[in-house]
């Protein structure tokens, strides 16, 4: 069982790296979020990220994200909650209802699914496109060279104020190269905000523009079998 006190020293220790990352590379700390990736993760550690003062998290899945956060939400009026994983359209009314940011809009289909959530809700979640930089077949995004063209429809066709870009490098591939190819198309396509690097790899992302860092097991610790 992980403690309190376990959680808060691994979230003390990514807030340092993050804070020494960011002036190494003349950035302000405060620019970039620590997103906690809580997919998979236990009632307990999920508490203990609470009472240790995280208050931005991550989720892959509507369901879980559901099972997880909305009992909560009601005691911490300060809680983001942002989905990471890929989202099917039947799920577009329950994400918009849950989630104060999407970071995987890919496809207009789920566009118009978002859309149409949010007129009817009145609730408007911050919005990243996840880009496919590895252009992966088994992977979800928008392939960089179709991405001024897609952005510029969710803009004129749906209304919709793009936020962010989103990636996930390829594994076998240096992280970098796929995070620079993010920082690119989003100065290219007038977006301010960057969604990359995990535990392994967030200090890169950092030095080549991240504004968001979604970590899980550099958190959390291993998950419990």
């Amino acid at each position: 069982m992980t403690s309190v006190s376990d959680i808060a020293r691994r979230r003390q220790a990514l807030l340092d790296t993050i804070s020494q990352t960011a002036e190494d590379a003349g950035r302000e700390a405060s620019d970039i979020t620590l997103v906690a990736v809580s997919k998979r993760q236990s009632e307990d550690r999920l508490d203990a990220a609470l009472a240790a003062g995280q208050r931005v998290f991550g989720e892959n899945r509507v369901q879980e994200a559901q099972a997880h956060w909305q009992e909560r939400r009601a005691a911490h009026a300060d809680l983001e909650l942002r989905l990471i994983g890929p989202l099917q359209t039947n799920k577009a009314a329950d994400a918009v209802a849950l989630f104060d940011v999407i970071e995987t809009l890919d496809r207009d289909k789920l566009a118009r699914a978002l859309r149409k959530a949010m007129d009817e809700t009145g609730r408007t979640p911050r919005l990243y496109v996840q880009v496919n930089t590895g252009e992966e077949d088994q992977k979800a995004g928008i392939a960089p060279a179709d991405l001024p063209d897609f952005i510029a429809r969710m803009r004129s066709e749906y209304g919709f104020q793009i936020e962010g870009l989103m990636c996930i490098p390829p594994v076998e591939e240096p992280a970098g190269l796929h995070f620079a190819l993010l920082a690119k198309l989003a100065r290219e396509n007038g977006v301010a905000r960057l969604s990359m690097g995990m535990s392994s790899d967030f200090e890169t992302a950092i030095r080549l523009g991240a504004t968001s860092v979604r970590v899980g097991t550099a958190f959390f610790g291993e998950r419990e079998s």
